[in-house]
This record gives C-alpha cells, structure tokens and sequence, in this order.
C-alpha cells in the first residue's frame, strides 16, 4: 500500500472549496512533488493532509489507515512532519534550541537524532549555538526541516522550501532532501521552482484549478511538451 494516499480530496476556506477532486499518492520511498501555477491549490493540498483546513470529500490515507481531518497533533504522533514556507523557525532561539524544540514527543531520543540532523545539515553543526534568526535564508531552512525529523517522521511534507533562495541554496536544499529521502523517508513537496524540483522527483503531480491536470514520474513530466509549455515555461 502507498505510505501516503490522497483520493478526491475536496476542501477549502470559509465554506469555498479550493481543491476540487485531487488525487496522490507515494511510497516510502520517493520524493513527490506538486506543481502549478498560483492559486492552484498547491499549498492548500498539504495543509489538508495535514489537518490544517477541512476536507468536505474525499478520503487520506497514512499508510493505509484514515487520517482525513485528523489533528496536526496526533499525525505528528503517527509519523507526520510538516514544514510550512513561513514562520517555520524560533529567530531568538539557538539553532540547537530550535531543534530540541521538534523532539517534544520522542525527549529520550534527543541526542541521536541531533546527530542524524547535523549528518543531513553539516553546516548546522558550526552553528548550533548561533541565534536562528541570524542565519541565512537556506540555513534557517535547514533549521526548519531539521526541526520537524527530530521525530522520526515517515513521511514529511515541505511548502516551497526553496521560497526566497539563491541559486545556489535551492540546490543544496534539494540535495538535502534527495538525501533524507535516501535514509527512509518519504517526501511531499510543493515547489515553486518546478523544472528543478520534477528532476529529483519520483513522481508530480500538476495541478490547475484545484485537481490534477496531469500526474506522471517526474521525468515524465519534464519531458511532456504540452506540460512544459503550459507549465514550465516553453
């Protein structure tokens, strides 16, 4: 069975439905990502699978046990991380801090896991005493996804990671997840830099209107003329 499954999944704000019959699904093992053009439902998707607004239809799945509408907390409990684009880090907070901040569920397991984090982060490790807020943007992203593995989550959903990046950072926050992808965990990624994101993904899911226009391997997809010039830019 899929590790995360999403069937005709409706909902929305204030009683307007935003997503009108999406579709998705992953495996443990593969990087998915969500793309799109704005207003398309991209990041509302993650939010409804995380119980963050109300889905009116449709059914989740978390390895094939429902979860539609369930609380962030107890997905958390279940293996659940999510990292939202803004306010995702605690500035005043040390990089540590901030970390021992995400294993409030798992405490006896604090030490391990901040030695995974800094072997997925290494340049967290130089500045884990350092304020978070004085961090660059990519490492304050780093400190952000960190933040959400400290509870051994199975599968973690990232909001346009790359949002506000350099170049530079959006690739290495890429290796990143290709690399926590490699130790077991599955991922679920909205991303406004689709070219580059679909060329590490496993499988994407392009949405316009609130469902799937088209859903394909990541290759596929990049090299799918009509969803390259509707959608990726020629």
């Amino acid at each position: 069975m899929p590790l995360l499954e999403a069937r005709d999944v409706h909902g929305g704000y204030g009683g307007m439905n935003i997503l009108n019959g999406v579709d998705m699904s992953i495996e443990a093992d593969e990087i998915g990502v969500i793309v799109g053009p704005n207003g398309a439902g991209k990041s509302t998707m993650l939010k409804a699978i995380f119980g963050l607004l109300q889905v009116n239809q449709g059914e989740i799945r978390l390895r094939g046990e429902p979860i539609t509408n369930l609380a962030p907390n107890k997905l958390v409990h279940m293996g659940m991380g999510f990292v939202p684009q803004e306010n995702n880090i605690f500035p005043s907070l040390s990089v540590e801090e901030n970390l021992e901040m995400g294993a409030y569920i798992r405490p006896s397991g604090v030490s391990r896991m901040l030695e995974q984090i800094y072997e997925f982060f290494p340049p967290l490790l130089d500045k884990r005493r350092q304020p978070a807020g004085e961090l660059s943007g990519g490492q304050r992203q780093m400190v952000a996804m960190g933040r959400a593995l400290m509870v051994e989550p199975s599968v973690l959903l990232l909001d346009e990671p790359t949002a506000g990046l350099s170049p530079l950072f959006m690739n290495e926050i890429f290796e990143r997840v290709k690399k926590i992808n490699a130790a077991g965990v599955g991922i679920l990624m909205v991303e406004q830099h689709a070219k580059q994101a679909l060329a590490i993904a496993h499988k994407g899911f392009v949405l316009a209107a609130g469902y799937n226009r088209f859903t394909d391997t990541g290759e596929a997809l990049l090299n799918d003329p009509e969803v390259a010039k509707s959608f990726l830019g020629g």
